[in-house]
């Protein structure tokens, strides 16, 4: 006799432990079934209940609309996220934001798919001389920014406006304020996942990700804090690697197949030499450039 199966979606993610939800709305505990299944927080999946070991099994991931990847050790790619419509990449004044980092998560969003809206967190504590100008050359490159305060509630509303009808995730370097954000975007929903969330022992788990529905319309996903985001190389676009105003200049160059670096002809090194693109901007894209060929090297 065979077993039942049904749809649900992963709501949160720690290890090979999973939290998914029903279209009932149920949440279940579930671990994949299969070493060479993996599944991540977004994911819809078919499950089976398992009778003679009282537990969910994921049989399967469903295919992804989207899903945001980073590289792994050997290079290779794995996913992070699936099935978002937008990314919220969170900076702050305090730790000293490091642009590299958000330039990777916004490269990775571009080349994906997925909206991508750079966000400044504690607006309360002042935006320097430095970190408005980062701002500013965000909005020429195309991106709308959002300054927001979570500490105050300055621009809630209109982050909460950004993520209706979205599925969104908070990405960006620890200590930027994501969990202080889901508090005001999602207020209650950490007793709701939290409470589901316990090992055998009764203690909670250190988790991946987890989903929050907000009450306005529209899912929230929260990630963990990075020091570092290497973007899956594979998923990038060739051709700019999803820098969106290099994807603007790009048709301009000599060459179809102009990497940006040395080559004669090029437009984004034109660009940059008389201002009409930023530096820094360039910089990030040199250096992720540099590390796309250098894991390349390694597969």
């Amino acid at each position: 006799m065979s077993v039942a199966t049904f749809d649900a979606r992963v709501i949160a993610a720690f290890g090979r432990h999973l939290l998914v939800r029903e279209a009932s709305g149920r949440s279940l505990k579930a671990r994949p079934f299969g070493r060479g299944l993996g599944a991540v927080c977004g994911d819809e999946v078919r499950c089976r209940n398992d009778p003679h070991h009282g537990e969910v099994h994921v049989l399967e991931v469903l295919p992804r609309r989207t899903a945001l990847y980073r590289s792994n050790a050997r290079g290779g790619g794995e996913a992070v996220l699936a099935n978002l419509t937008r990314l919220l990449v969170i900076i702050a004044p305090l730790p000293p934001p490091d642009p590299f980092v958000a330039d990777r998560y916004l490269a990775a969003a571009e080349s994906a798919g997925i909206a991508a809206t750079p966000v400044l967190n504690k607006s309360e504590l002042g935006i320097d001389a430095a970190l408005r100008t980062q701002l500013e050359v965000y909005a020429t490159a195309g991106y709308e920014y959002l300054t927001v305060s979570a500490a105050t509630g300055e621009g809630i509303d209109a982050l909460l406006a950004t993520c209706a009808g979205q599925v969104a995730a908070l990405v960006g370097q620890s200590g930027v304020g994501k969990s202080s954000l889901v508090h005001q975007l999602a207020p209650g929903a950490e007793a709701e996942v939290g409470s589901l969330m316990r090992d055998e022992e009764g203690r909670h788990t250190t988790t991946v990700s987890r989903l929050y529905e907000l009450a306005g319309g529209g899912q929230l996903i929260d990630s963990p804090g990075v020091r570092d985001f290497a973007p899956a190389i594979d998923r990038l676009d060739p051709r700019h690697l999803g820098f969106i105003e290099i994807a603007r200049l790009a048709a301009s160059c000599r060459f179809l197949d102009c990497r940006h670096m040395r080559e004669p002809g090029c437009a984004v090194r034109q660009a940059v030499e008389v201002g009409l693109m930023d530096p820094r901007r360039y910089e990030s894209y040199r250096r992720l450039r540099r590390l796309a060929e250098e894991l390349t090297a390694r597969w």
